[in-house]
């Protein structure tokens, strides 16, 4: 996830405290001299004091008294500005509009704290750039995430020579957001401004070392900005503690730093603890709403497809319902305040959820507000894909990564990345060879090189993939790097064309890397390769080899007429010291494990040993009888062959069984359940 964006403080409000007015009271004092004065000395001695809706009650008694009066007018909306009450203030200034008084620069404000940036903007448009109006100009710039107009802003103010520590972190916050935190520190040096931790230390000021701490973050140095931010924190917490805050307040106030530090150790490997700092601040509600959202959405990517629905739910409290269609829109306290790429992590994560929840239609549904929301960002074209390849259209996902990249070539890299992974995955071998080789700054990496040799050889083209070893070895040749493998390349280029039957380029590249690295395994390929090609060459580099220890005693003449290895029955005898014997004999006995509560010393009864035995293969099993007589088909009276007495040798039937059948008389049927239940109902 992104981090959160540099603290940027809001520019200076208009702030107009008006001493008694000299001339104008002068003349008020002719009709009511005492009235209008005790009214601008009340006015004055409320705004001092920070009364601001008494000073609006006051302002409105001195406009009563003298209608129109241009400072009265000033006072009034400032006043309501300080109460942060702005559309009071817009009221006040459209009460205003036939007096003769310019206050465009306190509307385009309004605006600003409105969230009305467009038209805040068109105001200042014609406005004169004063310190005042560049400051607010550049802040709805920052808000707009239009970050290159918001620096030109900030040089436009570098010829007021404003000596403000607000204005050098709104600086820093810029040039973070604008992706150039390279530039920070000769920024700020031009300004002589030190961003060392010593002198943040030194200089007591929370926002410049927690936008510092962002600017090394985003210059991978998360040690260093770890350190500045416990530093941030420790002083904020002094100047809170200084002003009276309680313990959960502070919590509160700090959480976009405990946030921040929580990201730092995510990146750093250290998940646990960031999770346990991202449900702490989730759980107990101590942020902002903006702090907390950030945390949200953090988590969630720590526990990636894990309890999806829960993470689903997180996130939808985040967002407002709407019935409008392809319409996004996060809750009031965070809509204002989430920078747009906050905003995009945000709904990215909620996409990725519910394809995991299958949810694909709603998947859908967001994903097309993406689309029209980040119109310059990537992102909502790779989800879009990724939509179109969980319901199995991968020819329509491949589609729009590849429209995407024709229109922009020089910000596709990443769209060019996922089109080849996807095409790789549907066998699609040649898009993603194509797609990949699209990609300049990366043809020589050896993950790249060696995924297109590979997709090369899929698609039979051993011509293509030698290019591309070629491809690369010439590179890495005219590199100036530390950290040059062009030994590697050249070993591995040797090895491919040797197994593709390019035995005389192969030779050259052992011969090279023996020449140039003095490579024992490249000396062995060598002498292996030229003994298809060049036997002279073979034994000359042959010679070359160390000869391995151990073999200086075989004759290899008589080992070849040998026909190779015997057999023998009996083991080899191999002496043993009598110190390894004894350590052998002085193994460890382990005592029996028993099982709980078992006592060795009184066992009890034997197990029974035929216990692990079916019980119908026990000698104890004996089988049920069947108790219902056998079933007797026929008339009534009959008897069953099989129930028909025994004849002896002569013929004659024994008369006890005769007399036993006769007595017998047929029993009733039964009656099944069914018929009983109903009788039993009647």
């Amino acid at each position: 996830m992104n981090p959160r964006s540099c603290r940027q403080p809001s520019p200076p409000r208009p702030n107009h405290i008006p001493m008694p007015p000299k001339s104008k009271a002068a003349a008020a004092a002719a009709a009511e001299p005492v009235s209008v004065e005790d009214l601008f000395s009340a006015l004055h001695r409320h705004i001092e004091a920070g009364e601001f809706p008494q000073a609006v009650k006051v302002a409105d008694q001195v406009l009563a008294a003298a209608p129109g009066d241009e400072d009265a007018v000033r006072c009034k909306v400032v006043a309501h500005i300080k109460s942060d009450k702005a559309d009071k203030a817009l009221a006040a200034i459209r009460a205003a509009e036939r007096l003769p008084i310019d206050l465009s620069y306190y509307k385009a404000y309004c605006y600003y704290r409105q969230n009305q940036l467009q038209e805040a903007l068109e105001i200042l448009n014609g406005q004169e750039e004063t310190a005042a109006v560049l400051q607010l100009e550049s802040q709805i710039y920052y808000r707009l995430a239009r970050m290159t107009d918001c620096l030109n802003s900030y040089e436009k103010l570098q010829k007021f020579k404003i000596d403000s520590m607000d204005l050098k972190v709104n600086t820093i916050a810029a040039l973070v957001a604008a992706g150039r935190a390279s530039e920070v520190q000769a920024a700020m040096k031009a300004q002589k401004v030190d961003l060392t931790t010593r002198a943040l230390r030194d200089a007591r000021s929370f926002e410049l070392a927690y936008n510092s701490a962002c600017t090394l973050i985003e210059n991978k140095k998360y040690s260093e900005a770890k350190e500045q931010l416990d530093l941030a924190k420790r002083i904020g917490k002094e100047e809170l503690m200084v002003e009276d805050y309680a313990e959960d307040e502070i919590e509160y106030e700090l959480a976009p730093v405990s946030a921040q530090l929580a990201y730092v150790q995510q990146l750093q490997g250290q998940t646990q603890e960031a999770m346990e700092t991202y449900v702490n601040m989730t759980n107990k509600k101590s942020g902002d709403p903006s702090s907390l959202a950030v945390a949200t959405t953090n988590l969630i990517s720590l526990k990636g497809t894990k309890d999806a629905a829960d993470s689903l739910r997180k996130l939808d409290q985040l967002v407002e319902k709407s019935t409008a269609t392809n319409q996004l829109q996060l809750i009031e306290s965070l809509e204002f305040k989430l920078p747009p790429r906050k905003k995009e992590a945000l709904f990215s994560a909620r996409v990725l959820l519910l394809l995991h929840a299958n949810k694909i239609d709603q998947a859908h549904e967001l994903v097309s507000g993406l689309l029209g929301m980040f119109q310059d960002s990537i992102f909502p074209i790779l989800l879009q894909a990724a939509v179109h390849v969980r319901e199995k259209k991968v020819q329509k996902a491949e589609e729009v990564l590849s429209r995407y990249a024709e229109k922009h070539p020089d910000n596709s890299k990443e769209v060019l990345l996922a089109l080849a992974q996807i095409a790789a995955n549907a066998n699609h071998f040649q898009i993603a060879a194509d797609s990949l080789s699209k990609i300049s700054d990366i043809q020589h990496m050896p993950a790249t090189v060696a995924t297109l040799v590979a997709l090369k050889e899929r698609l039979s083209d051993s011509n293509g993939a030698a290019s591309v070893l070629d491809s690369a070895i010439e590179w890495w040749k005219n590199a100036m790097t530390e950290d040059n493998k062009l030994d590697v390349f050249m070993r591995e280029a040797a090895s491919f064309k040797l197994n593709h039957g390019r035995d005389e380029e192969a030779c050259q590249l052992y011969e090279e890397l023996v020449k140039s690295y003095g490579s024992t395994e490249a000396l062995a390929g060598l002498v292996a390769t030229s003994a298809r090609t060049d036997l002279e060459k073979a034994e000359l580099y042959e010679k070359k080899l160390k000869p391995l220890p151990g073999l200086k005693g075989i004759n290899v003449e008589s080992l070849e007429k040998t026909s190779g290895a015997r057999h023998v029955d009996q083991a080899v005898k191999v002496d043993v010291p009598e110190e390894v014997k004894k350590q052998k004999a002085k193994k460890r006995k382990r005592k029996p494990k028993y099982p709980k509560n078992f006592d060795p010393a009184n066992p009890g009864p034997p197990p029974d040993p035929e216990r692990w035995l079916p019980k119908r293969e026990r000698s104890s099993y004996r089988p049920k009888r069947n108790k219902r007589g056998t079933q007797v088909r026929g008339a009534q009276g009959s008897v069953s062959k099989h129930d028909a007495p025994a004849t002896t040798a002569g013929g004659a039937s024994s008369k006890a069984s005769q007399s036993t059948t006769s007595a017998k008389a047929p029993e009733p049927p039964k009656a099944s359940n069914k018929s009983r239940n109903k009788k039993s109902r009647r």
